[in-house]
């Protein structure tokens, strides 16, 4: 039985394989081979493979009957050149885990090694290793698997890696822990002309001009103040660089973010009338879709709690935050399904940012993520 160094020095040295090797969003076919490798050294009592094409499931079950938990983690990476130049830099070009999630890999493969050894006594323990959680897709391909409709959590946990955190400290909070984020795309055709008459066309120029500036006064960018909404302009085009003609066709794309599911809802709807009303006023067709979008985290109370209860009983540092984190995560889709909660896990103050070309998971906490992770679990399969 190998000891606590070898099991860490194992995942540190898959937590390099992963970085060395990521695959972006949907194509993580290799990434969830060395997952499975991995993981079948651990004798999970099932290993269900093509969760959301790529997903995988791990369980191990107790022999008495109990509450049913599950662990997620993301297999993606980013579409970023990576500027680093250690040994175990990305080796894919223009592709690189700029958001941990190799790291995070780490953890629930670790956590499989503690379940090995320490089976749940009563109930269930499900490892969720999911698939394009960048694009805002994989938690819904994972629902949407009738393999997976088959596991009925009673909670559910995951964990996100904080720059701008000190190295291990926990971070909870109850209700929204991550923001709703949404994308529209408006595409307004009018009718192109002469540019020397182009009162003959239909021009869409002033009409993305007024939803720029109309959307610019529904924004109440204070994230402690109720009706928090960012809206940040994306992408605009326009017409060709074709100087005799008037445009005719153009479309505008924004990001979308609010405090909660429901106010998202709100301004989803508020933005789609007003950009309706501004086409009909320019005699436009407008074309609204919206893309890659991700519920609010809500985290239940309950299971904040036992997040709190592992950390406290592991001795970590605990920071309860007081507003929510303004990025978007497809982890919401599960806390809207099951009481459950995401918690940040502090990856040093001076790291650089998420989705930074020079960032890189650092592997001091991966032993943190599988104590917390693995406390939690105790907690909710050994309770009597």
């Amino acid at each position: 039985m190998e000891n606590l160094h070898q099991r860490i020095e194992s995942l540190i040295q898959l937590r390099k394989e992963l970085h060395q090797h990521p695959e972006v969003s949907g194509n993580e076919l290799e990434t969830s081979k060395k997952i499975i490798a991995f993981l079948e050294k651990y004798t999970p009592d099932e290993i269900i493979t093509e969760i959301g094409e790529t997903g995988i499931v791990a369980i191990y079950n107790a022999t008495q009957a109990g509450k049913t938990i599950l662990f997620r983690c993301e297999l993606d990476a980013l579409p970023i050149e990576e500027i680093n130049t250690f040994d175990h830099r990305s080796q894919t070009n223009g592709v690189s885990h700029k958001c941990g999630h190799d790291g995070h890999m780490a953890i629930l493969c670790g956590l499989a090694a503690e379940l090995s050894q320490n089976k749940p006594e009563t109930g269930t323990v499900i490892l969720l290793f999911q698939p394009a959680e960048e694009d805002g897709s994989g938690a819904q391909k994972v629902f949407s698997n009738p393999k997976f409709a088959l596991l009925q959590p009673d909670f559910v946990f995951a964990l996100h890696n904080l720059p701008g955190f000190p190295k291990s400290q926990i971070v909870i909070k109850n209700d929204t822990f991550t923001c709703a984020v949404n994308s529209i795309i408006i595409k307004l055709n009018g009718v192109t002309s002469h540019a020397g008459e182009p009162e003959k066309g239909i021009n869409p120029a002033l009409a993305i001009a007024s939803i720029i500036k109309e959307f610019d006064t529904i924004i109440q960018s204070d994230i402690s103040k109720d009706n928090y909404c960012l809206i940040t302009p994306i992408y605009t085009e326009m017409g060709k660089k074709a100087y005799g003609v008037s445009a005719g066709a153009g479309e505008v794309h924004f990001t979308v973010r609010s405090d909660s599911n429901s106010q998202m809802k709100k301004v989803e709807n508020t933005l789609e009338k007003l950009a309706l009303s501004i086409a009909k006023e320019y005699k436009l067709e407008c074309n609204i879709t919206w893309t890659q979008g991700f519920q609010a985290n809500e985290n239940n109370k309950e299971a904040a709690d036992h997040i709190r209860n592992a950390v406290k009983t592991n001795n970590f540092e605990l920071f309860e935050k007081e507003t929510p984190f303004t990025w978007g995560e497809d982890f919401g889709l599960f806390t809207q399904q099951y009481p459950g909660a995401m918690f940040g896990l502090g990856s040093g103050i001076n790291t650089p940012a998420l989705h930074n070309p020079d960032y890189d998971f650092p592997d001091e906490i991966i032993s943190t993520g599988i104590s917390v992770f693995h406390q939690i679990s105790k907690q909710i399969t050994n309770a009597h």
